[in-house]
């Protein structure tokens, strides 16, 4: 007998995110010229509506890459061997960025937190004002992190470098918030903003970009790490003024489309939908937590994420137990638990093109796996997710 699942695959990672079919039909093109001026037409537009997303008027710059290879453009354009960043400890991500600084010869100073809360203000204020000799060069946050379902208020942390004058960059990784979650480059004070689209855009993994601000421009222009592909004075001298080497066109059918659908719903409106779906998941998860059951990963309701939510298991019982029964038996593919947490969470992701039937049909097929895996939890999670919705 066949054990192959029929039906739709419910795809709730929280990225790569599921892909609209009409963004799938946008990209199903034949090769082009990306010289092409109806190419260069298509790719200006693109550049100019996707910048009021990220809520900047800066610079734009793009790579075939994932968020990883927007990580990297982001240090080697900026620094100079030696120089020191002050990361802000958030959870998996934030480790991986410090890792990458490092291999660069970069200095890396870490403001700790509990992964379960993410980087106090105070913390960081408190770090900017005891360097008097303003070695840091840049404070580095992941503003929603997606191992740990832990948003950070960015706006608080431009703050805190204004209150204690301090001259450091603002860099923010907002490759799983972008389009899900209320962001401001311009407005909050911040000079470089990673993103990829395999989240909120909804697009496939493989285009990243970095935004860019004068002041990080200026010193882009005095910074002395090695570099020639993601190099964005190279890119300045090209006809896109992003990429060196080859363009992925079809890629920018699929970004125009998935513009449209965001510019269609609207921007306020696409955040109220993830906070509607990820408050559903959160009522779901509060129930599960009953009869010494699960947990929310994120301790403080005011930083959980709207668009994954990590949960942890009781003692004793393995993440992964569950995730292999929701994709066994039931065809639901939810996120796992990432470097540390591996086996001690799994990731239910709320993010891109979703709505509420398939919330609430990847919620059942949870609880009904945490069953099958013999998980202690509370009953009732998929109901406490349907009253949240109608509410």
């Amino acid at each position: 007998m066949s054990t192959t699942p029929r039906g739709r695959l419910f795809f709730a990672n929280p990225g790569p995110t599921n892909i609209p079919d009409s963004i799938l039909r946008a990209i199903d093109r034949p090769s082009q010229d990306f010289m092409d001026e109806g190419f260069v037409a298509l790719f200006e537009e693109c550049i100019r509506r996707l910048k009021p997303i990220i809520g900047t008027e800066g610079h734009v710059f793009m790579y075939t890459a994932s968020g990883h290879g927007a990580w990297e453009a982001s240090l080697v354009n900026l620094f100079s061997p030696g120089d020191t960043l002050l990361m802000l400890e958030s959870g998996y991500f934030s480790e991986s960025w410090t890792e990458m600084a490092r291999k660069f010869g970069l200095a890396v100073e870490t403001v700790s937190a509990d992964w379960r809360r993410g980087v106090q203000t105070e913390a960081v204020r408190a770090a900017l004002a005891g360097d008097t000799e303003r070695r840091i060069k840049a404070v580095c946050a992941v503003h929603n992190e997606t191992s740990t379902g832990v948003t950070l208020p960015i706006a608080e942390i431009r703050a805190a470098l204004d209150e204690t004058g301090h001259p450091a960059l603002l860099l923010s990784d907002t490759i799983s918030s972008l389009a899900s979650i209320p962001y401001a480059m311009d407005a909050w004070g911040i000079d470089l903003t990673v993103g990829g689209s395999q989240k909120g855009l909804m697009l496939p993994a493989g285009m990243s970009f970095t935004a860019v601000s004068e002041k990080a421009m200026a010193a882009h222009r005095e910074a002395r790490l090695p570099r020639h592909y993601l190099d964005w004075t190279v890119m300045l001298s090209r006809r896109h003024r992003s990429f060196v080497g080859t363009i992925p066109t079809q890629m920018f059918y699929g970004l125009s489309e998935a513009l449209r659908l965001l510019e269609e719903e609207g921007l306020e409106a696409v955040h109220a939908r993830h906070r509607r779906l990820a408050g559903a998941v959160r009522a779901a998860a509060r129930v599960w937590s009953g009869n010494a059951g699960l947990q929310i990963f994120c301790a403080d309701p005011a930083r959980c994420s709207d668009s994954v939510t990590a949960i942890l298991m009781p003692g004793g019982h393995d993440a992964e137990a569950v995730r292999r029964a929701a994709l066994g038996r039931y065809n639901v593919s939810l996120g796992g638990g990432l470097g540390r947490l591996a086996g001690r969470v799994f990731r239910i992701g709320h993010l891109g093109d979703l709505n509420e039937p398939m919330i609430l049909g990847t919620l059942a097929a949870v609880e009904m796996s945490l069953a099958d895996a013999g998980v202690p939890h509370g009953r009732g999670g998929v109901a406490a997710a349907m009253d949240a919705l109608r509410a």
